[in-house]
């Protein structure tokens, strides 16, 4: 069997996973409703078999493993982060801040500016 072979084996079986992942989901979906007679806790609990193995399907096959792989290297890389101090947060807080009100402040005078220049001075509408 050819290397090609392998990997076209391979996707035809991880998407025949997935897919078995979904129905399961699925399962589980339409069992909760089919039970509407039934007590809450064995609807919940079906409900709850059916996603935990759609789960543990789709996380059996290549595309779960490689996002398995994917959260962990994502984990790793959030513990690398040099989160800022309580200081350097309530700085930049302050600098967003006064930003915010600078150009308020501008955007209001823009806004005067251009009422004065259009309903005054072109049109001649005075209030």
């Amino acid at each position: 069997m050819s290397q090609l072979d392998q990997v076209q084996s391979s996707g035809a079986v991880d998407k025949a996973m997935l897919a078995g992942a979904v129905l399961a989901l699925l399962a589980g979906i339409v069992a909760f409703h089919s039970l509407a007679e039934s007590s809450v806790w064995l609807r919940a609990g079906v409900l709850i078999a059916g996603i935990v193995i759609g789960l543990v399907v789709a996380l059996m096959s290549q595309s779960g493993r490689r996002f398995i792989g994917f959260s962990q290297h994502a984990i790793d890389e959030t513990r690398k982060v040099v989160w800022p101090t309580r200081k350097e947060t309530i700085q930049t807080t302050l600098i967003v801040f006064a930003f915010v009100l600078v150009m308020a402040i501008f955007l209001w005078f823009a806004d005067k500016l251009l009422e004065w220049v259009l309903y005054d001075l072109l049109l001649g509408w005075k209030r």
